[in-house]
């Protein structure tokens, strides 16, 4: 059997150059996150079957790498269904394994939990651009905090992370499920209908309003129903005055402490934000996952043309694992967006100090080497990135890839005149 040197499809290769931009980012969110007071924790990459499978990330359930059981307890012949055959798979994304992180240890932990957690997940998805298998995620999650204060310190820290990566004028959308629900019963929809009601309505930006009200008549609802529903769409503008709009139009199905907690959140955002951004209300926004309950939020930048950070309220999760409901709010940035934005747009990661370079004749006596080795030492203790190797033939060409690689001061170290350097 011949050995295969591409990566398995849907995984990647990283580079020198990707790598330097990947640890800077992570560095970057690291220090930032624990500025607003977040935490670092961290879970194993695979996870029981029951909690992957609990009904709570939607369509990512459908593309779980499960694990076979081993030993004794594979059974193949006995087998009647797929369940007797795995007992974990690896994690879809960091939200579940940290629900059950919490319910294991909330009495070890400080209350409310502010968790920062940043590793690898993988989803059996089709490939595309800025799209992997296997791809790092970068969430924060309030775990215990009732109130809005969650949701505007989980915005203010993101955008503050975006913004000292150099991204400007991206937008942070806003919605609520209760809000959603809360138009879907004015309109006439039963509450049974309205997941079905709110998977078609999440095509909004790619089929339009027209595409969505004929979906769902073609679904069988009535076109009252679905005039009343578009209607509402129009008539809401993106901003506070929407969601004021909301609480008087919506009176009867939508708490108007909920209309009160959005307006609170973008008013005080707007406000106390570290970044150029401006923030949207979008009543079309709906976000996949079951799991969440109460706000719900997405970062897009036009030159992406889609998320690439988002989240929401998942009071319900925690309660799952404990009996009892916790409240919790998470962000999640999209990390291998941002690092591809990064690399398209020729980002440079910051240098801490000079680069240096010596370059060693062949040949060179032990004297030599000792006196390079010890020179190299100096610098490091001055702050400098050093590296020490043998010169090429061609070293033109050495050092044309040193000095695109950001290494300033180049040092040819020959047998004959080492001592004297």
């Amino acid at each position: 059997m011949a050995l295969k040197k591409k990566p398995v499809t849907g995984m990647k290769d990283m580079l020198p150059r990707e790598m330097e931009i990947r640890d800077y980012v992570i560095q970057m969110i690291k220090d930032t996150y624990k500025t607003f007071g977040f935490t670092s924790m961290e879970t194993p990459c695979v996870e029981h079957i029951e909690n992957l499978c609990s009904k709570q990330g939607g369509d990512n359930e459908k593309l779980i790498f499960k694990i076979l059981k081993r030993g004794e307890k594979l059974k193949i012949d006995v087998a009647k269904e797929e369940i007797d055959l795995v007992d974990g798979g690896l994690r879809y994304d960091l939200t579940v394994p940290l629900a059950r992180y919490y319910a294991n240890h909330a009495n070890d932990l400080p209350s409310p939990f502010k968790a920062l957690q940043i590793g690898n997940v993988w989803r059996a998805d089709r490939p595309q651009r800025g799209r992997f298998r296997q791809f790092m995620q970068c969430d924060i999650d309030i775990l215990g905090e009732p109130g809005n204060l969650a949701e505007i310190e989980l915005i203010l820290a993101t955008t503050a992370m975006l913004g000292k990566m150099d991204f400007h004028n991206f937008t942070v959308r806003i919605n609520d499920r209760n809000i959603l629900k809360a138009m879907a019963g004015y309109s006439g929809f039963k509450e049974e209908d309205y997941d079905e009601v709110f998977i078609i309505l999440d095509k909004m930006d790619k089929i339009g309003a027209e595409g969505v009200g004929a979906e769902l008549v073609e679904m069988g609802y009535t076109q009252e129903n679905v005039d009343t529903y578009l209607a509402l769409f129009d008539e809401i503008s993106g901003d506070i005055e929407g969601i004021r709009y909301c609480k008087e139009k919506l009176k009867g199905f939508l708490d108007e402490k909920i209309a009160d907690g959005m307006e609170l959140i973008i008013s005080s955002v707007e406000s106390a934000k570290e970044a150029d951004f401006k923030v949207e209300f979008d009543p079309t926004m709906v976000r996949g996952q079951s799991y969440y309950t109460g706000t719900i939020f997405e970062v897009t930048m036009d030159e992406f043309g889609g998320s690439v950070a988002g989240g929401g309220r998942y009071d319900k999760m925690i309660g799952k694992f404990t009996g009892q409901d916790t409240p919790a709010c998470g962000f999640s940035i999209g990390f291998e967006r941002i690092v591809m934005l990064l690399l398209e747009n020729g980002y440079e990661v910051p240098r801490k100090g000079e680069k240096k370079a010596y370059l060693i004749e062949k040949g060179m006596h032990q004297a030599g080497i000792l006196k390079v080795l010890a020179m190299a030492k100096e610098d490091r203790a001055q702050g400098r990135q050093v590296l020490i190797a043998n010169m090429k033939k061609n070293k033109k060409f050495q050092k044309d890839q040193l000095i695109a690689d950001g290494y300033e001061n180049i040092t040819d170290c020959y047998r004959d005149s080492v001592e004297q350097l």
